[in-house]
């Protein structure tokens, strides 16, 4: 009950979703998904509502990134912890956007959602019809024929935070900060690409209240009892890969296959590792860091994997740039900086404590994991400016009011990799692939 707490305090805080395609642009048209196959598109692609309404500045744009970061560290924390840490950035409230979103075609007839994937959280959570506080693009039910709600002696009703009954119908309260959330547990037919869900279990948000929480929606991709992968077991198999467009490019269309037939063969895989207080989260084995041709010198224990502490290192598609526990970035950052050159002036940008003003060759970047070495090309470790004037390393260390001992590989050292989850081989693959 805890887990899905932090689920749905993440999903209402994190991803907002319930907006249409751009469908007038041929990148966002239906006939691209196919069998089990998704389209999957950055939050600032054509195809996407999500895209903000002026133009941002470059440093803009980084900055408000980092804040979307650090209150998503502040969530995965509070998982790892297993304390109810509710994340909002200190000093000023953060409305996040998702990083990456998926076209879902829900009820019948099907109403046309974007969702959110999030490999870290479980559960699907949808603003519906008569929502007191959610914005006007919501899931419908009464036009659907298929919708019910659930009733308490359902074995999900013991699966949310705080069930309540009303009548027969199982529902849940939970504050957030300031703000409020009821929510009925419902099922429906989802339809991802041209495969057909039946029965599908979720949240359908009733009321929002308080400034603090937007309605929002998402589908989880983690390992918990309501999540995509546990609901669809039989017809994917606990098998879904993805490969996350950059973005920088002008069409911004990646992918998200589910199921074992459709994913590549020549791959290498590194073990999934099981954390029982937190199993939703991909834990692997990464047993060092290479910049240029050294290894650098880091702490066993800071690289080192604990069910206990939840400390280890993660794979996560919601965080854009990757954290590291402090001693493992300074070993990393600092190597950087000698491979770059000592006399070449280093300045800063918000998180990013490595950036420079004049031309330099960029260091290779490698993750060595159990049985698998993920080498970063130049565009997945260092980020430029619009006219070129500044580089960064896309890298940093956790914020100072987060304490985490987690190191998470985020999305944008993941860009152009496919990454396959593979649960029933406790698995996990990677290799390059052009995603855009």
């Amino acid at each position: 009950m805890a887990t899905l707490s932090h689920v749905l305090s993440l999903s209402l805080l994190l991803f907002s979703l319930a907006h249409g395609l751009n469908n007038n642009n041929p990148q966002c048209s239906d006939t691209k998904e196919q069998g089990s196959t998704l389209q999957i598109f950055h939050v600032y692609s054509p195809c996407s509502p999500f895209r903000p309404s002026k133009p941002m500045s470059w440093e803009e744009s980084v900055l408000q990134m980092q804040a979307k970061d650090q209150a998503r560290l502040q969530f995965l924390s509070s998982l790892v912890a297993a304390k109810p840490v509710v994340p909002i950035a200190s000093g000023r409230q953060i409305i996040q956007s998702p990083t990456y979103i998926v076209k879902a075609k829900i009820g019948t007839p099907p109403q046309t959602l974007l969702m959110a994937v999030d490999t870290s959280s479980d559960a699907a959570w949808i603003p519906c019809n008569g929502c007191v506080g959610c914005s006007s693009n919501v899931f419908n039910s009464v036009k659907s024929t298929t919708y019910k709600n659930l009733g308490c002696q359902a074995a999900q009703c013991k699966q949310v935070p705080n069930p309540t009954c009303l009548g027969s119908s199982c529902s849940f309260n939970m504050t957030y900060g300031g703000s409020s959330i009821a929510a009925n547990l419902s099922q429906e037919t989802f339809t991802l690409a041209t495969d057909s869900i039946p029965g599908y279990t979720f949240g359908c948000i009733q009321k929002t209240s308080g400034s603090s929480v937007p309605p929002q929606g998402l589908l989880g991709l983690g390992r918990g009892p309501l999540s995509l992968l546990s609901q669809t077991q039989n017809l994917y198999q606990s098998t879904f890969s993805y490969c996350l467009p950059s973005f920088k490019s002008p069409n911004f269309s990646g992918s998200l296959r589910l199921g074992p037939a459709v994913q590549p063969k020549r791959i290498k895989y590194t073990p999934l590792l099981k954390n029982p207080r937190r199993s939703s989260l991909y834990y692997v084995n990464l047993n060092a860091i290479k910049v240029g041709r050294r290894i650098v010198d880091i702490p066993p224990a800071a690289l080192a994997f604990n069910p206990i502490t939840g400390s280890g290192t993660i794979f996560d598609s919601g965080t854009v740039f990757t954290r590291l526990a402090q001693p493992v970035y300074l070993a990393v950052r600092n190597e950087f900086r000698r491979r770059v050159g000592p006399k070449i002036p280093v300045t800063t940008l918000g998180g990013f404590d490595t950036c420079y003003s004049v031309p330099f060759v960029v260091p290779t970047i490698t993750f060595m994991f159990s049985g698998l070495n993920m080498t970063l090309p130049e565009d997945n470790i260092v980020i430029h400016s619009t006219a070129g004037s500044i580089t960064c390393l896309a890298m940093a260390a956790a914020p100072d009011n987060v304490n985490s001992v987690l190191n998470v590989i985020a999305n944008m050292q993941q860009q152009n990799h496919r990454v396959l989850i593979d649960v029933p081989n406790s698995r996990l693959g990677v290799a390059r692939e052009a995603c855009t």
